[in-house]
């Protein structure tokens, strides 16, 4: 089953799992600490709701309301989310689709209330930043497990906690970031701490879960922040009002839905 992204938001992007049993060390490599960060057992559904702050560098917040839903169908992920504050953005909407088969690209679609019409997000516009966040089209989709090289560079214990530290390097030379760093905790396999490098290997991103919690029986993260490095720019993401598993409708997730909201 897929990973809930930070998207929920996204709760990907960094890659988080629950506890999948003790593993000797010496027994994982990277990709196998990797899979098992994407193995991650989520429900059927989620609903919350968002709230996402742009903080900028002279400290500035722009703070927006979201309310999202996810839902597997077994061989595709189906997420959507509508903006409801503040008024410049209210009834924006955002749609993706994530599938299993490791040979398709995510389907990601945005409904634009000043143009009335829902437009699809092309493989050009994936490393757009969304809605002024920190995060791209591309971090808010989930990475297939193969398109990226993955290596164990190191064993680190913050704060009395051991984290594995795994390196992933793009198949794809013309992959918008040159390679990402995880802090994986050895525990229960969830990601602390994300590195985003661009182009020139550069550091440009860090991802930060602050907070995550046991709701009915799944690990959710709550509180994350992506920060720009480069631009000292900020995304805060805090989840409330989750619930799992309420039978959110696969009619849900459509483009008439996208135009219609809530």
């Amino acid at each position: 089953m897929k990973t809930l992204k930070i998207k929920t938001v996204i709760v990907a992007v960094i890659m988080a799992t629950g506890f999948t049993g003790q593993v000797m060390a010496q027994e994982l490599n990277g990709r196998d600490i990797v899979e098992k960060v994407y193995n991650l057992p989520t429900g059927e559904d989620q609903t919350s709701n968002l709230t996402m702050t742009l903080i900028n560098k002279s400290g500035s917040e722009r703070v927006r309301k979201i309310k999202q839903f996810t839902k597997d169908l077994g061989d595709v992920e189906k997420s959507i989310m509508f903006f409801q504050s503040p008024a410049d953005v209210k009834n924006t909407s955002f749609m993706s689709w994530t599938y299993d088969d490791e040979s398709k690209s995510d389907d990601q679609w945005i409904y634009l209330p000043t143009l009335k019409k829902v437009k699809r997000i092309s493989s050009d516009s994936k490393s757009d930043y969304f809605m002024g966040s920190d995060f791209t089209y591309d971090d808010l989709g989930d990475r297939k497990l193969d398109d990226d090289t993955h290596k164990l560079i190191g064993n680190e214990t913050i704060d009395g906690i051991d984290y594995y530290v795994v390196e992933s390097t793009p198949k794809d030379e013309d992959y918008m970031y040159s390679k990402t760093k995880t802090w994986i905790r050895k525990d229960n396999f969830i990601g602390l701490k994300k590195e985003f490098y661009d182009e020139d290997g550069e550091l440009l991103k860090i991802l930060k879960i602050k907070k995550f919690v046991e709701i009915s029986g799944f690990l959710v993260i709550t509180s994350s922040e992506m920060e720009n490095v480069q631009k000292n720019h900020r995304t805060t993401m805090i989840l409330d009002n989750v619930e799992i598993n309420t039978g959110i409708p696969a009619s849900k997730f459509s483009e008439r839905m996208m135009m219609r909201g809530i």
